[in-house]
């Protein structure tokens, strides 16, 4: 085990101790009218080999990571929930990020990163909700955070259980999920049995490039409304638009975005199965750019098999590229219940004849990685959430 891999469980480790002697039976819901604050934790270290084809791909090892905390307590005939999410990928991850060819996205020395998965920064939220019943079946959620997710796309892919063992970002991520990480959040929301309306402000300029700040205050210049529809604990279909205040740095002007997903989660003893399609579309000033993602995990045991479809249009490329991912990750050995596990997975590439010159007719990428994720609490992990239903 690598000393950086060592490090981030060290860390994940103390704030986990931390936030469970406050309540040893952290992650186990009281009730309603518990007065007690309720822990729940996720996160997950991915130690990866990462062999990027194409002579514009790189060989490397990095250390993406990120860990949640979540507590809950009754509050004012609500339920009072505060998040905190953070990554030391700054250190493990490095300024210029991870390689992942045909990736765009954020900037690094002032240009932008091409070819390349951006870090993320230390503290990737730090939100608070609370949640109150109303009347004829009706419940209202108001949301804030100097560092949040509005209310656009789809769960943000390190949240979602269909991509749980997958190390990498989708190709598609600032076109579907990219505002996981915005600041000055102010949302409201209101639920009536399977259906959520909800809608944002926020500041839409991208975090900047010193990762280890707090957080990048601007103005509330963006805002975005979304709809779920959720007819069981197994299904969760979205509708969102938000319009985006000049979100790149390195790319002036603004951006109206238009996701849509379904996302599929069946639980069993021994594992889950879990699927999620999504399509989203970019208008900008200089044309309209449009992602399609499938994604799936199956886990039995402690076995699991994942795959990535995608196909995405890039601002530099007159048409799509195409990729697709098979991977597997084997639990091997638990440590103070911490999952270890070892995986890898394979990607091929459908290139564009103009980008082939650079990229070659089919590079594939390769990965061989360690996944240490801590130990799920009595609610199970934190999949599939999203700062107005923190609860799911």
């Amino acid at each position: 085990m690598s000393r950086s891999v060592l490090w981030v469980l060290v860390v994940l480790q103390v704030l986990a101790s931390r936030a469970y002697a406050q309540d040893p039976h952290a992650g186990m819901d009281h009730g309603a009218t518990a007065s007690k604050w309720v822990f729940m934790q996720d996160g997950v270290v991915f130690g990866m080999v990462n062999l990027q084809g194409s002579p514009r791909g790189e060989y490397e090892f990095k250390v993406p990571n990120w860990w949640m905390g979540m507590a809950h307590r009754p509050l004012a005939h609500g339920t009072l929930t505060v998040n905190l999410m953070l990554s030391l990928d700054p250190a493990t991850v490095g300024d210029r990020g991870y390689s992942h060819i045909f990736q765009v996205g954020e900037t690094y020395d002032g240009d932008a990163l091409i070819d390349r998965q951006h870090p993320h920064d230390l503290l990737m939220q730090l939100a608070a909700s609370w949640r109150r019943p109303l009347a004829k079946g009706f419940t209202l959620t108001l949301a804030g955070a100097p560092v949040g997710e509005p209310a656009l796309g789809p769960v943000a892919f390190m949240h979602r259980s269909s991509a749980a063992e997958n190390p990498m970002s989708p190709l598609g991520h600032h076109t579907l999920d990219s505002t996981h990480i915005a600041m000055g959040v102010l949302t409201g929301a209101i639920d009536n049995g399977p259906w959520q309306v909800e809608s944002s402000i926020f500041h839409g300029g991208e975090p900047d490039e010193n990762r280890w700040d707090l957080m990048d205050p601007g103005a509330l210049d963006s805002w975005s409304v979304r709809e779920w529809y959720e007819p069981s604990p197994s299904w969760q279909f979205q509708v969102s638009y938000g319009f985006l205040k000049e979100p790149e740095a390195a790319e002036p002007g603004d951006i109206r975005r238009t996701t849509a997903s379904g996302a599929w989660l069946k639980r069993r003893p021994d594992g889950f199965t879990a699927a999620t399609v999504a399509v989203g579309r970019n208008d900008t000033d200089h044309g309209a750019f449009h992602t399609l993602l499938v994604e799936a995990t199956d886990r039995r045991g402690l076995t699991s098999f994942y795959g990535r479809f995608e196909t995405t249009q890039k601002e530099a490329l007159p048409s799509a590229v195409t990729a697709l991912t098979f991977g597997a990750v084997r639990d091997v050995t638990t440590w103070r219940g911490y999952e270890i596990g070892v995986g890898g997975d394979v990607t091929g590439y459908a290139v564009p004849d103009a980008a082939r010159s650079a990229y070659g007719n089919h590079p594939i990428s390769f990965h061989l990685f360690m996944r240490v994720r801590p130990p799920a609490g009595h609610m199970g992990r934190m999949w599939n959430m999203r700062m107005t239903k923190p609860m799911s």
